[in-house]
């Protein structure tokens, strides 16, 4: 796998983390459980009920593509963005349908990739705070809102023992402009408890 870098030069943890097979290996790994008939829509589901049919979505740190492309079947219009190009080459050639792209979360411009329409949602799941760039996790959440319109939501999920304390990711979403609306434990909306080892955060960009 390549160091995925910000143009500020500094490696995404995804990279520093992670041996050099660990890609190859994680688009293997999602490609067996789809084979056995795992779910792998969770993520999806909650999002699907947080906005209008056929809204624009945005799949931040989409890896394989798992989650838009369960969106882009429930009639959204996904755009995935990941910085590693073995799983976007995974994502490309499994769900043809949603746009995907190579690009770092912390410098995301849309627009300039020929995407200019604002977005209603966009969904960070599989622990993509945990894996961006060291210090850039404002700008990632910065970026994101940056892509939606105004009322847009954020789904945002990922283990609270990997780094990232979670007061450190609502200071960071303050800072972004996102304002915080619920708080679970799971994808499937366990009540949040303090000790819970995972937080998926509903977040909003102000009207």
């Amino acid at each position: 796998m390549s160091e995925h870098r910000t143009a500020a030069g500094n490696p995404t943890r995804w990279a520093t983390d992670t041996g050099p097979d660990h890609s190859q290996w994680y688009v293997d790994r999602f490609r067996q459980l789809a084979a056995e008939g795992a779910d792998l829509a969770g993520e999806a589901r909650l999002l699907d009920t947080l906005v209008p049919p056929r809204s624009r979505i945005l799949d931040a740190g989409c890896g394989t593509g798992r989650v838009g492309a369960e969106l882009a079947a429930r009639g959204h219009t996904v755009v995935g963005v990941d910085a590693d190009p073995v799983l976007i080459e995974a994502a490309r050639a499994d769900h043809p349908g949603p746009r995907w792209l190579v690009a770092d979360l912390a410098e995301l411009d849309l627009a300039a990739a020929g995407h200019p329409e604002p977005f209603d949602a966009a969904v960070l799941a599989g622990n993509v705070m945990a894996f961006v760039a060291a210090g850039t996790e404002r700008a990632v959440l910065g970026r994101v809102a940056a892509q939606l319109r105004p009322d847009g939501v954020v789904a945002v999920g990922f283990g609270t023992e990997r780094g990232y304390p979670l007061v450190d990711f609502d200071a960071d979403a303050a800072g972004a402009g996102l304002l915080l609306e619920h708080r679970f434990a799971t994808w499937d909306l366990r009540p949040w408890r303090a000790d819970a080892d995972f937080a998926v955060s509903i977040l909003r960009r102000p009207a």
